[in-house]
């Protein structure tokens, strides 16, 4: 065989150490990789074929845009599938991905997610109002169950009630079994040590599908406009007309809670564990969110958080389903091409100082498509990236108008795997104290400048 028709270099550890090294040190194990072998390396882990990992923008462009028939982003992510289901819009590929895709952008359009701004804000006062003071607390957990509960409101539609309680229980509980360490390796799923957990995961999705599909069913039938994603996504109909079936939305739904549940609440948890650590930031991002008249500097930390710790250390690999040449390396069927968006994001050549936090280097000029990639790219782009931003920056927001946001003085947090996702490794510990003579969240003003609504509002 070729040298060109061979794979780049790489770890020449088993799969069972590569594997180690990747879950329990993730952003170290890919900087060693990248030192030995460059920004093109080979890593090959227990379940998936190889991943191909690629950091130079250049090639990136390439992966982003290479044919839908060339590469295969959905079976690169079949990982997922227990969870969201097969008609997923994250495991479809070619024609049914576009599809599917196409019925699901208008309800992410800039409107509808403004629409959705003061249910996000209200949601958030309430879960911000009851967080402890003036104690170090580990934040991440809060964060996810904020983020639950925004996603079960403004796109599941639950109201509060018994329903919402009963959805929010086995979500929860599925969520959890989906971070443990096995549930990354399909193939040991089903098989002891886990047998047990496995039943019991399908008992909770088969009682979390029957309460969507009732839901589904329910809200067929009602005539009143809701500005919720279901709602957009039951009116949404195929290039043949007929509507989306309940599998679908049930599917849809699903995708979207596992899009944005985990990753927002990390990223989240990563803005409370950095924004201490840099009190210059922290300190004009306040003095921002005091005058109440831009968020120019909020966009640009909510855009650092997520190039210094993306949750997602690389973006959705790509199977190769048809020979393809990437910046001069030819790649045969059965490999996974990865575009690394921790190590792109850590790259000195693109970055001054990468390791720094520094809002200030997003002011004035956003990211660069190949080069900030914490959604990924092209036409697989997350659909839900603009939400995931406005849904940061109204938490950033609630909580540095009331509280001060200090460091629990205990050093910096090491990373830990939660399933596909990245998190603090302490939980994002830190303290919030009251600050004094200022109003409380919901009688200040949102970027927009207008009031944020009572969070009676939505009850």
């Amino acid at each position: 065989m070729r040298m060109r028709e061979q794979l780049p270099p790489g770890p020449y550890a088993p799969r069972a150490v590569q594997t180690l090294g990747w879950w329990t040190r993730p952003h170290a194990y890919l900087e060693r990789c990248r030192s030995r072998y460059g920004k093109r390396f080979t890593v090959r882990l227990l379940g998936p074929p190889p991943f191909v990992m690629h950091s130079e923008p250049e090639h990136i462009r390439e992966i982003f845009t290479a044919p839908p028939e060339v590469l295969h982003p959905g079976e690169g992510a079949a990982i997922l599938e227990p969870v969201v289901g097969t008609s997923s819009v994250i495991l479809l590929d070619e024609d049914a991905h576009l599809e599917q895709r196409k019925l699901m952008l208008p309800a992410f359009h800039g409107e509808k997610m403004h629409a959705l701004t003061g249910l996000v804000e209200d949601v958030t006062a309430r879960e911000v109002e009851s967080w402890p003071r003036d104690e170090p607390v580990p934040f991440h957990r809060r964060l996810q169950k904020l983020t639950l509960e925004i996603i079960l409101r403004a796109v599941f539609g639950l109201d509060v009630g018994e329903r919402l309680d009963a959805m929010r229980e086995r979500l929860t509980a599925i969520l959890e079994y989906g971070a443990q360490p096995l549930a990354n390796l399909p193939q040991l799923q089903r098989s002891r040590p886990w047998p047990n957990k496995w039943d019991r995961f399908v008992g909770l999705r088969s009682e979390a599908d029957a309460l969507i599909f009732d839901l589904v069913a329910e809200r067929r039938g009602e005539r009143a406009e809701r500005g919720d994603v279901l709602s957009m996504l039951l009116a949404a109909r195929h290039e043949d007309g007929t509507e989306m079936s309940a599998q679908e939305l049930r599917d849809e739904l699903m995708t979207l809670l596992v899009a944005g549940h985990e990753t927002t609440a990390s990223e989240l948890a990563w803005a409370f564990e950095r924004l201490p650590r840099v009190p210059g930031v922290l300190a004009r991002l306040v003095a921002e969110i005091d005058a109440g008249d831009d968020d120019a500097y909020l966009t640009a930390t909510v855009q650092e958080t997520l190039r210094r710790r993306p949750v997602l250390p690389n973006v959705a690999p790509r199977l190769v389903k048809q020979p393809v040449e990437v910046a001069g390396w030819r790649y045969e069927p059965g490999v996974c091409l990865v575009a690394n968006a921790y190590l792109t994001h850590h790259d000195p050549e693109i970055y001054e100082d990468p390791y720094a936090f520094r809002p200030e280097r997003f002011l004035g000029e956003g990211p660069g498509t190949y080069t900030w990639i914490p959604f990924g790219g092209g036409r697989r782009r997350c659909l839900g990236a603009s939400f995931a931003q406005l849904e940061m920056k109204i938490v950033l927001r609630a909580v540095l108008a009331r509280y001060e946001l200090a460091g629990a003085g205990e050093g910096l947090e090491l990373t830990r795997r939660r399933s596909i996702t990245v998190s603090p490794g302490r939980g994002a510990r830190a303290v919030l104290r009251e600050r004094t003579g200022r109003g409380d969240v919901a009688g200040r003003s949102s970027a927009a400048g207008r009031p944020v609504r009572s969070p009676a509002v939505h009850a």
